[in-house]
């Protein structure tokens, strides 16, 4: 299996050739990519990679009751969950230097700290409640930074999601059903200029 850093060292790489495609720094005839266009592109593979190993992996392996899934799976022998599968790559993605950053946040979040912490995650939860097929874009500033925000709604695509959900004793929801908006994914890029 590859090493922690090994697998930083190729998310990094990744991440990399999307910023330097997306700013026009890949060479004289790359096109500029809007960055609106380069978060759609990385939410279409956080997305592809949390549905299949959600799917595919954790629903799988606990169907047939090979492993289960735990918050604590650093210490029990257990599969992550899929919220810790995006935090963890999060984390291998910060430690490329590049500046994206993802996550989940929730307005019924289990883990209290991955509720809305800005005003444009506040606005944005509330718009893509309205409208779940319509993520909720726009720039912002951080720190003197200028920022592209995008947030698209993240739903229970699996049973075992609907299940985590409504059981955990910290949920203060417990009626979700299948493809119900349990919150959102963020992705958050700089932008020059």
């Amino acid at each position: 299996m590859p090493s922690r850093k090994a697998l930083a060292g190729l998310l990094g790489l990744m991440l990399c050739l999307f910023v330097a495609w997306g700013s026009g720094w890949a060479g004289k005839d790359s096109a500029m990519v809007p960055a609106e266009t380069v978060v759609d592109y990385i939410y279409a593979v956080l997305a592809s990679d949390r549905t299949f190993y959600t799917v595919h992996v954790v629903e799988r392996m606990q169907q047939r009751g090979v492993i289960e899934s735990s918050e604590r799976w650093r210490s029990e022998s257990a599969l992550p969950l899929p919220a810790q599968f995006v935090q963890e790559s999060s984390s291998l993605a910060a430690l490329t230097g590049v500046k994206v950053r993802y996550g989940l946040i929730s307005l019924n979040p289990i883990n209290k700290l991955s509720g809305p912490a800005t005003e444009f995650e506040k606005k944005g939860m509330e718009a893509i409640m309205a409208e779940p097929d319509r993520p909720y874009k726009g720039f912002v500033m951080e720190g003197g930074e200028r920022r592209f925000e995008a947030l698209y709604a993240d739903r229970a695509v699996s049973p075992v999601c609907v299940t985590c959900h409504n059981a955990h004793p910290q949920s203060p929801k417990r009626d979700y059903q299948l493809n119900d908006v349990l919150g959102v994914v963020s992705i958050s890029i700089p932008v020059p200029g």
